[in-house]
């Protein structure tokens, strides 16, 4: 996502100073740090990966920030007035788990800001097709917001950014082609072309709408 895209996420969750924020699968926490930085909101990252978090830790450099090494779900306890998880829906395939957990930690009135792969699950032949498809899950936003309204979180706002994510695919691929060399240097050919045919195959998807890049806001009644 642009930061403006994350932005507007944000300004539709309600995000401001004051507010609390949990940032499920942070990484290394640029969405988080740009946020904190721009709203001034009281702010969590966890993340499974501890060589992340500790990045994300040294790149805060703020009181607003804090940061937690661990696997999702479970989730640190709440209440937590937003709870955001941007770029990592696609990982999970127990959408049902990880939304049931949300939906405890969330504060009367909470928001749940996250982005979406929308599409019917891969075929067997997709699966083939895409490298490493076990981390692979579309969900259909029917499906996603029957998850949701099953613990209480309505779908408020929807905003669709394929273009966007289209584009920025495109330029990826190309510039990872324009590397080639030395990316089969550092990471062998085999992961080179699992890169590339990642990439073309996302930018096949999204041109023949199998797949929408979508950003959501849901609600806790």
């Amino acid at each position: 996502m642009t930061a403006g895209e994350i932005r507007a996420l944000a300004g539709q969750a309600g995000m401001c100073p004051g507010v609390t924020a949990l940032d499920v699968c942070c990484g290394t926490a640029g969405p988080g740090r740009f946020l904190t930085r721009e709203l001034a909101c009281t702010y969590l990252g966890v993340d499974a990966s501890a060589s992340a978090v500790a990045v994300a830790r040294e790149r805060a450099g703020d009181h607003l920030s804090r940061f937690a090494v661990g696997r999702v779900p479970p989730l640190p306890a709440g209440p937590f007035d937003v709870v955001l998880l941007l770029e990592t829906m696609l990982a999970f395939q127990d959408k049902d788990a990880l939304v049931r957990e949300i939906a405890t930690v969330l504060a009367p009135g909470g928001r749940f800001a996250f982005t979406l792969e929308d599409g019917p699950p891969l075929t067997a032949a997709e699966r083939g097709a895409m490298p490493d498809a076990d981390t692979v899950w579309l969900a259909p936003l029917e499906r996603m917001a029957t998850s949701l309204e099953r613990v209480g979180l309505v779908v408020t706002w929807q905003e669709d950014h394929s273009r966007a994510h289209r584009a920025t695919a495109q330029a990826l691929e190309a510039a990872f082609a324009a590397d080639a060399a030395g990316i089969a240097a550092q990471l062998g050919r085999r992961a080179l072309d699992e890169l590339l045919a990642a990439h073309r195959l996302w930018i096949e998807w999204l041109d023949a709408r199998r797949v929408r890049k979508l950003a959501v806001v849901a609600e806790r009644a």
